[in-house]
């Protein structure tokens, strides 16, 4: 049990190199992951990426470098790279967000995965390292997943993570002149050792056969 008059704030999220089997996801710099990225989230072939995104998608590189830069100062985020051992690229990115150290709940959102990264183990075990440096490394309380009502990709994939959707927040948001309903998803403390033993059961190489199909779904190894 919490003693909450005793609770004092956590360190910031964001800060620290998460080294996994098959991805490590590290702070951004942009000078050195800023051309990856564009090259992985850019062009029309990607351009579905940006439906449920606040910006439209950027013409190029240094649009896109300056628009993500102008955001993680404004708003507060710690943007993380997604960076699979197999090749070293950044081919994905998250955020830790609504950053809230003395209450110990943090967001993670503006999640971006290139092709390269779709459907694999290591876009999964990202999600994982990111919860992990949260609830252990930092002793955060609450976990937050939110995203357009209509996304259903995204909802779908916030319980495939394990998250429990909390609600609907009603015209919450303008978006690209279009109204936003927010649906809100969480993970706390006291679910995550649960969460923490479906992602790592779907993770396990026996989880695999020959040929890299999985052998369970990772939402049936939820609680």
């Amino acid at each position: 049990m919490i003693n909450f008059e005793q609770f004092s704030p956590r360190a910031r999220p964001g800060q620290d190199l998460l080294q996994g089997k098959f991805v490590r996801v590290e702070p951004v710099d942009w000078s050195r992951h800023g051309d990856d990225l564009a090259a992985s989230f850019l062009g029309k072939e990607n351009k579905y990426l940006w439906t449920y995104m606040s910006p439209y998608p950027p013409k190029n590189s240094e649009d896109f470098i300056s628009i993500m830069q102008l955001s993680s100062q404004r708003f507060g985020w710690e943007v993380m790279v997604i960076i699979p051992e197999t090749t070293g690229l950044a081919v994905g990115m998250a955020s830790f967000m609504r950053i809230r150290e003395a209450h110990g709940s943090v967001e993670v959102g503006f999640i971006m995965f290139g092709a390269a990264l779709q459907k694999t183990c290591a876009a999964t075990e990202a999600m994982y390292l990111m919860m992990r440096h949260a609830f252990e490394d930092l002793g955060y309380r609450r976990y937050e997943w939110k995203c357009d009502n209509l996304n259903e990709a995204s909802k779908n994939a916030a319980l495939r993570f394990g998250f429990t959707y909390e609600g609907l927040f009603r015209q919450d948001l303008i978006i690209k002149g279009k109204n936003r309903d927010t649906a809100w998803f969480s993970i706390t403390d006291k679910e995550w050792p649960a969460v923490k033993r479906g992602l790592e059961a779907w993770l396990k190489p026996e989880n695999f056969d020959k040929d890299g199909r999985q052998k369970s779904r990772l939402k049936s190894l939820m609680p």
